[in-house]
């Protein structure tokens, strides 16, 4: 009779850790929602894009706003100034007059200019997948689709995304730092 006891306190401890959301989940969706209704955004990104035998690394500048978006190569100084623009709801970057081929990192055709845009796109309508804490900080697993993880480390208080690791065929492809991350001041 005790042992039947113990185990049916066990098994309601568990369901009732199934209820409700966590406080991750919480902020997350929270997250999702402002970063959803912002008129604009603006950060900078260093990228580390994990090609099959090589690695290249990138400063990229991220703008959007109503028209769309802008990624921006800082640097290199070689390609500086060198951007690309979307539109709202596309994944089809358009180059200023300028082809620069950085290559492929995967068979699903992702870039080190795209990887910004494939970023945001997972923080909007990602799913999931788990929660933990590191260092301080919220890290999140994202899955925006079949073919991409997403894993975001973020800063509490205000809740917001400081690295991220983008991982497609199996692997890490690319690990993007953040900064400055927020809302394009009014001119």
């Amino acid at each position: 009779m005790k042992r039947l006891t113990i185990v049916l306190l066990l098994c309601v401890a568990l369901l009732l850790t199934g209820c409700g959301k966590s406080r991750a989940e919480s902020e997350l969706e929270s997250f999702s929602a402002r970063l959803n209704t912002l008129e604009s955004l603006r950060f900078t990104a260093r990228v580390r894009a994990e090609y099959e035998h090589k690695t290249a690394r990138f400063t990229l500048g991220y703008e959007e706003d109503a028209e769309g978006g802008r990624v921006t190569v800082l640097a290199p100084e070689l390609i500086r100034g060198v951007s690309a623009r979307f539109k709202p709801g596309g994944t089809t970057l358009e180059y200023d007059s300028v082809v620069l081929d950085t290559g492929s990192l995967d068979s699903f055709g992702l870039t080190p200019m795209s990887s910004l845009p494939v970023l945001l796109h997972a923080l909007r309508v990602g799913h999931a997948e788990s929660f933990r804490e590191e260092d301080g900080q919220t890290v999140v697993q994202l899955a925006p689709d079949d073919t991409l993880l997403c894993t975001v480390w973020f800063e509490k208080n205000p809740m917001r995304p400081v690295r991220a690791e983008l991982v497609t065929d199996g692997r890490v492809t690319v690990v993007i730092e953040i900064s400055e991350w927020g809302p394009t001041p009014a001119m």
